[in-house]
Order: structure tokens, then C-alpha cells, then sequence
């Protein structure tokens, strides 16, 4: 099991921050997802042909600016859900990694939100989005360490790893879901002025779609500033 937080400096500067969990126990890399998946990724494409560009989605701009107000550079360092929408635009559809990734994929593509899935066997609870202090440690999806700077916004665990670097940007390959993965926390992030519907919206779905395709009823939550942290359960959830 692993907790999950964002830490008290976190929702004082982001205080438009919607988080939404989900915990899902009994994943299996041999699910079929890829219909599921598919009606997602129509809607994104129905959104994306609305608009010149991907920037121009609400979701992606409250982003952006979150992004240049940690000092970034928006055109340079872009949220997931903005580089798996530009990379959609661009050739059509998403490379299929693994049933579980490619259908939270296909719904930040349809909601434009971030959605973080990682492998809770390789977190040592409990997992803050915190600034970091310096001493923390990424492995990339190529195996290199990385030492984010101080003051970056990261996932990071009670052993000091980072399971994402710059927020919403970049995940680390230690807990990237693979196929002998099988317990997994899910988080989806909003700052846009209806990230409250959305971030609800988009767990619910989820939620449906992780019990029509692995036959479990995952823990949920929405998270806010006077109840921030994530605990489930010991018992396990799935279906019988």
C-alpha cells in the first residue's frame, strides 16, 4: 500500500489544485483496454479539431501557467497531458505500452489532465507532491540518475526517490507501470476553473472502465486543502 499527499506549500501556491486517487489492486498486462482507449481518443480529437492548438484548451493553459509560475518555461517543459495531446495531433494515435497506461493515456487525452499511474511496489510509502530538497534521486525510463534541483516540484517517497520530476511533466522509469505490475496508484491533477467537475468526472469513468476491464472496484478519493491525504484500505477491493 502507499499514502499520498501533497504537502501543506504545495496547496498554499497551487490553491486552484484538484487531485483525484484512485488505488487498484489485481492489475494484469494481459487486459484488453484498446476499445476503451479508442473511444477516448475520439473525443480528443473531436476537441483538439475545435481548437488551433492543444495550448488553447483550458486545462493545458491553467498548466502553463503553473508551469512559468514555478519558473519554467511553458514551450519547454509542457504537463503530460499537453505532450501526449501534441504528440496525438501530430501522428493520429499513441503507441500501446501497457492496457493500463494506454487507457489512463486515452482519458488525459479526452479531459487534458495530467494522469500519473504508477507501480505502488516501487514507492516507499507515503508518495507528497513537495518541493524538492535537492538530495532526491530519479532514475529515467533509460536507467540514468538525476538529482532534481532544490526547490522543483517532484513525487517523492520516504526514501528520498522521485517518481516524477517538474510536477506533471515527467515520470520516473522506477515506478513506471510494466507487465509484472499489480497493485497501482492512479492521480489525476487540475488547476482550471471547473477542475472540480472534471477531476470527479474523470475518476468516476475511470473508476467504471478499471471494473469492466480487470473486474475490481478501485479506492477513490478527491483530495483538498482540509483533507489532503490519500490512505487506503488493507483489505483488498477487487471483485470476487
Amino acid at each position: 500500500m502507499v499514502e499520498f499527499q501533497h504537502s501543506a506549500d504545495i496547496w498554499r501556491d497551487f490553491p486552484k489544485l484538484v487531485p483525484g486517487v484512485l488505488y487498484a489492486e489485481g492489475i494484469t498486462g494481459t487486459a484488453e483496454a484498446e476499445d476503451a482507449a479508442d473511444r477516448f481518443a475520439a473525443i480528443a480529437k473531436s476537441r483538439l479539431a475545435a481548437v488551433a492548438a492543444e495550448s488553447e484548451l483550458p486545462e493545458i493553459q491553467a498548466w502553463r501557467r503553473a508551469f512559468a509560475q514555478m519558473g519554467l518555461k511553458p514551450t519547454q517543459y509542457r504537463c503530460a497531458s499537453e505532450s501526449l495531446l501534441r504528440r496525438f495531433r501530430k501522428e493520429g494515435s499513441l503507441p500501446a505500452l501497457h492496457p493500463l497506461v494506454d487507457l489512463c493515456n486515452a482519458l488525459s487525452l479526452a479531459f487534458a489532465i495530467p494522469v500519473a499511474v504508477l507501480d505502488v511496489d516501487q514507492i516507499a510509502s507515503p508518495l507528497e507532491v513537495r518541493y524538492a530538497t535537492g538530495d532526491e534521486t530519479y532514475q529515467t525510463f533509460a536507467g540514468d540518475v538525476e538529482h532534481p534541483a532544490p526547490g522543483e516540484v517532484i513525487f517523492a517517497d520516504q526514501a528520498g526517490q522521485a517518481h516524477a520530476r517538474r510536477w506533471t511533466n515527467r515520470q520516473s522509469g522506477l515506478s513506471a507501470v510494466r507487465d509484472t505490475t499489480s497493485t497501482a496508484l492512479i492521480v489525476a491533477e487540475a488547476l482550471h476553473d471547473s477542475a472540480a467537475t472534471d477531476i470527479a468526472e474523470l475518476v468516476a469513468i475511470l473508476a467504471v472502465e478499471l471494473g469492466a476491464t480487470w473486474s475490481l472496484t478501485p479506492q477513490t478519493a478527491i483530495l483538498t486543502a482540509a483533507s489532503p491525504r490519500f490512505t487506503p484500505t488493507a483489505a483488498s477491493r477487487q471483485r470476487q
